[in-house]
């Protein structure tokens, strides 16, 4: 394999890396970033190239939205159609080595939004990292840096190893997701070190434009890594227009996070075959511009479509040997009976406290039909909250009776196996009397 290095300098390198990148038509290319900082607008992947950095080697991305037009994707997110670095069709890529990709998140912020806790985005910003129907990728080493939306993106891909990367976006910013794995099949994701405002690890099924599925999610293990959520740490769903197959999570750490394992259910594809197992959880309450709040375990199937695609079933979900803290509850919730079928929690342990901010004590159905569209004159941001009438976030809805510390609604076969749930006493305020409430 040819080598091509290239040496950190002062300016725009986009042609520089691009034209290297380039040269693997001819013969495979390891295009090597040296130590220092290279700058640069879009990038674009080919076949049989690996873009290698050397230690100390960072790659900062253009503020500017324009730096990325000529690397569209396929796959809208948000009113994100565009990457920093993606590939499509190609075979073969790797993105390796111990440097840093910087983001630059901050520079496509509006500033903030007190009462939610969180930024306020720009309309279009671009992901960092968007690789489309591409076979026998790996990314493996790097850190990925205040990403601006979406960090690292795997869509209708086969053959997928993701080893030992990091992110770290701010905390604040959201739609920032880590790892999203859309779609895809054989994927390994392992020792990764995962902090972001959005979802850790999640798996999607997107829809394209022209209304195609991306495709499924099929043999799919999560294992080793360390996730910081201020939404859903290890995740599948929302979007789940494809079906799920195979899927498992074990030996993870979930630190300082919002929800900890979830599954969500909304768009038509079927969800069956998921493992949760040997994994620690400290989930925490979040502002209620946050889905959820310190939830160790959410489930639950609701039809944000249901006159086009009612939400398809989840069935064969096992979760044992889980262990830490939440200051929410457990949650299973099925908008329809039979949603949810045949769900195992085994070997559970778990200390139940109450939060700072008390929105742990209403269950949270985001997203609903409400937040796919702004009605007019209505409070909120799409696909992130809306307020009702009655002035409240649309889709949190009070524990009858106080907050458990499991909650099922709808759900058929669910099974009980040595769980235990440590609560304080007295109970506080808004916390239910009955530990397990089942309907």
């Amino acid at each position: 394999m040819r080598e091509i290095r290239i040496a950190a300098a002062q300016g725009d390198a986009t042609a520089r890396i691009q034209s290297a990148i380039d040269g693997a038509a001819e013969t495979p290319v390891t295009v090597i970033l040296e130590t220092g900082v290279h700058s640069s607008g879009g990038l674009r992947l080919a076949s049989d190239v690996e873009l290698r950095f050397e230690e100390g080697a960072e790659l900062h991305f253009l503020p500017d939205y324009e730096a990325y037009a000529a690397t569209p994707v396929r796959v809208i997110a948000e009113e994100s159609d565009r990457a920093m670095i993606s590939a499509e069709g190609a075979c073969n890529i790797a993105i390796t080595g111990k440097g840093r990709i910087f983001g630059g998140g901050a520079h496509f912020s509006l500033g903030e939004d007190t009462e939610m806790g969180t930024r306020i985005p720009a309309a279009s910003r671009p992901r960092l990292l968007v690789l489309d129907g591409c076979a026998n990728v790996t990314l493996s080493g790097f850190a990925a840096i205040h990403s601006p939306m979406w960090t690292l993106h795997v869509v209708n891909c086969a053959g997928v190893s993701i080893e030992g990367v990091a992110v770290d976006n701010d905390l604040s910013m959201p739609n920032t997701d880590g790892i999203v794995i859309d779609g895809c099949r054989d994927v390994t994701v392992s020792g990764c070190n995962i902090s972001t405002a959005d979802d850790g690890v999640v798996l999607k099924t997107s829809q394209r434009p022209d209304g195609s599925v991306v495709g499924t999610c099929e043999r799919v293990e999560v294992s080793g890594c360390r996730v910081r959520s201020r939404s859903c740490a290890l995740k599948i769903g929302t979007e789940s227009f494809g079906d799920f197959r195979d899927i498992t999570f074990v030996s993870c750490d979930v630190v300082d996070s919002n929800r900890g394992l979830g599954i969500f259910s909304r768009d038509g594809g079927v969800v069956e075959n998921v493992l949760f197992r040997d994994i620690r959880i400290d989930c925490r309450e979040t502002p209620a511009g946050f889905w959820g709040s310190g939830e160790a375990i959410t489930i639950n199937l609701v039809d944000r479509r249901p006159e086009k695609r009612p939400a398809g079933r989840i069935s064969g979900v096992v979760i044992e040997n889980i262990s830490g803290t939440m200051e929410g509850a457990i949650n299973l919730y099925a908008e329809h009976a039979g949603g949810i079928e045949n769900v195992v929690l085994g070997e559970i342990s778990l200390s139940q406290r109450p939060g700072a901010y008390g929105t742990a004590l209403a269950y949270d159905l985001r997203p609903t039909p409400a937040d796919l569209v702004t009605a007019p004159g209505q409070d909120g941001r799409a696909n992130a909250w809306r307020k009702g009438a009655d002035g409240r976030v649309i889709g949190l809805i009070d524990y009858p009776g106080g907050m458990p510390a499991i909650f099922a609604r709808n759900v058929e076969g669910l099974k009980l196996e040595v769980v235990a749930i440590e609560r304080p006493e007295p109970l506080p305020q808004g916390f239910n009397v009955k530990p397990v409430t089942i309907g």
